[in-house]
């Protein structure tokens, strides 16, 4: 199928361009997913009607991390050995918005130039525009668009900005975190709400003058998930060393990952993980939405603003803040 530049595509076309992996059609379609044009949106939620049928089959695998921890040359070395062993690799891989400028980088192309490369994969930058969990509002659906084009992995590397990174666990089935060498006083500070949602957790960067302290973390974190997780269904989480930039340790995170994905679906907690998944986050689009339709009300601005200072400036609970602004949609007040 030849694509004009600038001819908008009909759904029939984005179906068949999609089901046929034609990477252009692919990101013009999750480019649709993430307009806020009323009638974008409306053509974005039939193509996933339309697709629905043929999602569902790939490895959703997140991966998260501090800043500078390696998350994107991590995954070039384990997604280019993957396209190697003939796996069809999508990155979702997402970075964060100005909230300033509203603007991102968008840079992973560039970070991961050899993947970025290879035939067999696709790798979509996408802006948070706001979202907090570390991922963009419309991943989920992303993911689906992927394995509709026939990707059976699809990664999703998040910002890596903080507590809230574990969002990404709500969208994957298995959960990777990577972490720093660092020892005894990194373990003090340890990401509890990130961890707590790992399904394997490495530390990166084993190379080198880094290689022993990084033996020293894995064996403090692996004491420390020991008590924080021993008690749970399936026990306290792998912890493993690995370099990205050396390859070393790379094929046992990925083992360790589809092990634990594996038991999860022999045992039946994958199914009910992404049932769980689908209404977390069409809950999360339901709030957005209220909150975008109050802030796109222009005959509600002067009550928004209002409201808003009342709260800042604590003369109104933000509970009956919220009450109000609830009511003024026809909502009624929030349930007691």
């Amino acid at each position: 199928m030849t694509i004009g530049a600038r001819r908008e595509l009909m759904l029939d076309e984005l179906v068949a361009g999609i089901r046929g992996r034609e990477p252009a059609v692919l990101g013009r379609a999750i480019s649709l997913l993430e307009s806020t044009v009323p009638a974008d949106r409306t053509r974005a939620g039939q193509l996933l009607e339309r697709l629905l049928p043929h999602t569902g089959g790939a490895v959703r695998v997140g991966v998260s991390g501090v800043p500078g921890v390696g998350k994107s040359t991590f995954i070039e070395t384990l997604g280019t050995r993957l396209t190697a062993a003939g796996h069809r690799i999508a990155v979702l891989a997402i970075d964060p918005s100005s909230r300033i400028s509203g603007g991102s980088i968008l840079g992973d192309k560039t970070r991961m130039t050899r993947l970025a490369a290879d035939p067999n994969a696709f790798i979509r930058p996408s802006p948070t525009a706001g979202t907090l969990g570390g991922v963009a509002p419309r991943t989920p659906e992303a993911i689906l668009l992927c394995e509709a084009a026939g990707f059976d992995v699809v990664l999703v590397e998040t910002v890596g900005v903080g507590q809230s990174e574990s969002a990404a666990a709500d969208m994957t089935d298995v959960f990777l975190v990577l972490m720093l060498p660092g020892g005894g006083d990194e373990l003090q500070g340890i990401k509890r709400g990130l961890l707590e949602r790992a399904d394997v957790v490495a530390v990166n960067q084993a190379d080198g003058p880094q290689l022993e302290r990084a033996v020293r973390t894995a064996r403090d974190y692996a004491l420390g998930l020991s008590l924080m997780r021993g008690a749970e269904a399936g026990g306290a989480p792998p912890v493993l060393t690995c370099s990205g930039q050396e390859g070393s340790g790379v094929d046992e995170v990925w083992s360790s990952l589809l092990d634990r994905r594996s038991r999860a679906a022999a045992d039946g907690a994958l199914a009910e993980r992404r049932r769980a998944q689908r209404l977390v986050w069409m809950w999360s689009q339901v709030e957005q939405r209220v909150r975008a339709a109050l802030e796109a009300d222009a005959s509600r601005e002067a009550q928004v603003r209002e409201v808003s200072e009342a709260v800042s400036a604590g003369r109104l609970p933000p509970s009956v803040g919220a009450d109000r602004l609830l009511v003024s949609l026809g909502l009624g007040a929030l349930p007691a």
